[in-house]
């Protein structure tokens, strides 16, 4: 199975909101009830503002025969904000090697350091990839309803 990573483009807003809604949907709700899936993946989303944001951030796409199968980002300060694969997809590799890009590029971009706002979910992969625990957020919250996290922290230099 070849992937390919890529830089985002605006084609991608639809499918890497379909990579978001099934990641969180289906594979977070392992380590997160119904209510909070649903907080953090909710049924509509406002296109223009998803699209933005991800145009805004230095978002690369993991694509597997041109399929978007994943995607991560990192902001100017950063964060890395979004680290997502579709279940369909998992296991595969496909989040270490987006994160490999993520901190080759953060480093050409002259950062010294990331940070990660982790799912309970997502916790062991970062891990595994380097990140360190700095903090549990227990009152983190989304659309008003607790999702737990945690700050983790990778030093580029």
């Amino acid at each position: 199975m070849p992937i390919t990573l890529r830089p985002y483009t605006p084609a991608d807003a639809v499918p890497t909101w379909q990579v978001y809604y099934a990641a969180v949907r289906r594979t977070a709700a392992r380590d997160y009830t119904e209510e909070q899936v649903r907080a953090w993946a909710p049924d509509e989303v406002d296109a223009e503002e998803w699209a933005a944001r991800r145009a805004a951030a230095n978002t690369w796409v993991a694509c597997v025969n041109d399929e978007v199968a994943g995607f991560s980002d990192f902001t100017a300060d950063g964060v890395l904000d979004m680290l997502f694969v579709h279940p369909g997809h998992g296991g595969h590799g496909i989040a270490r090697l987006l994160v490999e890009k993520i901190q080759h590029e953060a480093a050409a971009h002259g950062l010294t350091h990331l940070v990660t706002h982790a799912s309970r979910t997502a916790r062991p992969a970062f891990e595994a990839l380097g990140f360190t625990v700095t903090r549990e957020n227990p009152a983190n919250q989304i659309r008003g309803v607790l999702i737990p996290n945690y700050d983790m922290h990778y030093n580029l230099s």
